[in-house]
């Protein structure tokens, strides 16, 4: 079983910025995908940016150029630097993990952590 523990949430004013890590309890760097998901209230949970076991990542139109996801496979921590955020970033971001490629489905994941949450003030 995957535990997966985000932790650099926090409030800002727009144009901030925040770096948030996921630390996983086993190596994920050779089986599994990982991704950052986020979901605001009374929306559904969307994919943000996600890194494939075979190395390539992807992001949400809306993050691209400001969000930048990383991982450290000797640390077992995935990474999600976001910088000049906006006010319609605010959400409760999660990590998940998937064996092989990476998705944007969450269903497509089965192991989530418990969520950090991001609040972005105008």
């Amino acid at each position: 079983q995957v535990q997966l523990v985000e932790s650099g949430g926090g409030s800002v004013q727009a144009g901030g910025s925040l770096r948030l890590s996921c630390a996983a309890s086993v190596y994920t760097g050779s089986r599994y995908s990982m991704a950052w998901f986020r979901q605001a209230p009374g929306k559904e949970r969307e994919g943000v940016a996600s890194i494939s076991v075979y190395g390539p990542t992807s992001y949400a139109d809306s993050v691209k150029g400001r969000f930048t996801v990383s991982k450290d496979n000797a640390k077992n921590t995935l990474y999600l630097q976001m910088n000049s955020l906006k006010p319609e970033d605010t959400a409760m971001y999660y990590c998940a993990a998937r064996l092989g490629g990476s998705s944007w489905r969450a269903f497509d994941y089965i192991h989530w952590g418990q969520g950090t949450q991001v609040t972005v003030s105008s």
